[in-house]
């Protein structure tokens, strides 16, 4: 066996071994982050929204709408078990305020069956489980009249758990269509995941997206969905005919995020954009088939997109970045493309469109 396949094979091992074992394997491969997800029984207050728990900012946190019962909880779930060396959770508002009198800090391995791993005191609580965990729960003391204020989770793993950079939440409104409840929660945890993504393609200085979003679904309503003001809406015969199409809705996030507010952006690169993200980043499997006898570069949504993605690829890898923050500051004009391609957008529509006849 050549030598620097029996490393590896052994690093392998060893590090198989050492996960096996619960312990440390930082010493010996470390991995890319793990994302995370936040599950709450408990209403969301205001806009103190529950990602701000998990955030890595002491100024920022969550609160419920209400005061905790017996059965409530607060739950970071990992996409995949980590070793956890510590936990350490601060509740109550940055003054003190509303910190938790009692409660107990739970650990899973499995993110179904929970253990006690410490008690709060004082409104905080730490552990260190030195273990693979999938999930760790806060669960409310008896005798707090006042919401649930969650102002931090800190936890030491390996691989990292990666914090919010951008929280979101999404509320769902569906009174017109209460049986499209729980595709209308995917559709709004599909987008929340995607939120942080979406926002660092789309990044520019000194813009801080919005937290809080909210996603109805309305009857009535002639296209598949909108978005504006901080709102997405959805129609709900359209959901109920296409239940698979939650792409939409990460469109209708990506406009959510582009902000713009120049009438000088012409609306083929809007949309343009947006499926952007979608096709060639959410769903690539599901862009379909084009026409190359009638392809036009300002063909708008998915066709406008191939174009971005062929320039994209073929000039400038930053190219919608540099295009996104040109049209969300109003200073975006054609000679944009000139600039970044040193080809005019014109040019590499006829550019793309022969590369479509091959």
């Amino acid at each position: 066996m050549p030598t620097t396949r029996r490393a590896r094979l052994f690093s392998a091992i060893l590090t198989v071994w050492v996960w096996e074992m619960g312990g440390d394997a930082s010493a010996f491969a470390e991995a890319g982050p793990v994302a995370a997800v936040v599950e709450s029984t408990l209403a969301t207050g205001s806009d103190k929204i529950r990602q701000f728990a998990f955030d890595g900012d002491d100024g920022t946190f969550f609160t419920s709408k209400a005061a905790p019962g017996a059965e409530d909880s607060f739950t970071l779930v990992f996409d995949e078990p980590v070793i956890v060396k510590a936990i350490a959770v601060q509740t109550g508002k940055p003054d003190g305020a509303d910190a938790l009198a009692s409660g107990t800090l739970e650990t899973s391995e499995d993110g179904t069956t929970f253990h006690d791993a410490a008690t709060f005191q004082k409104g905080a609580a730490k552990a260190e489980p030195g273990r693979r965990l999938k999930a760790i729960r806060i669960r409310p003391g008896k005798g707090d009249a006042h919401p649930l204020v969650i102002r931090e989770i800190v936890v030491d793993s390996n691989p990292k758990v990666r914090t919010f950079a951008y929280p979101v939440e999404i509320v769902v409104d569906v009174t017109e269509a209460p049986e499209m409840k729980a595709w209308a929660d995917n559709a709004a945890r599909t987008c929340e995941r995607w939120y942080g993504w979406i926002n660092d393609q789309l990044k520019s200085d000194r813009y801080k997206p919005i937290h809080l979003i909210r996603m109805d679904l309305k009857n009535g309503i002639d296209v598949p969905a909108m978005a504006g003001g901080g709102r997405i809406t959805g129609s709900v015969k359209w959901f109920k005919d296409h239940p698979d199409d939650v792409g939409a809705m990460i469109h209708e996030t990506v406009h959510i995020v582009q902000r713009y507010h120049s009438r000088n952006n012409p609306g083929w690169l809007v949309e343009g954009v947006a499926d952007y993200i979608r096709f060639f980043q959410y769903e690539p499997a599901n862009i379909g088939r084009l026409n190359p006898k009638t392809a036009r570069y300002d063909g708008n949504y998915r066709v406008s997109a191939r174009f971005l993605a062929y320039v994209s690829e073929k000039y400038d890898k930053d190219l919608v970045l540099k295009l996104n923050r040109a049209m969300r500051e109003g200073s975006y004009t054609e000679n944009l493309f000139k600039q970044f391609t040193g080809k005019t957008v014109q040019e590499l529509g006829e550019e793309w469109r022969g590369s479509l006849q091959k």
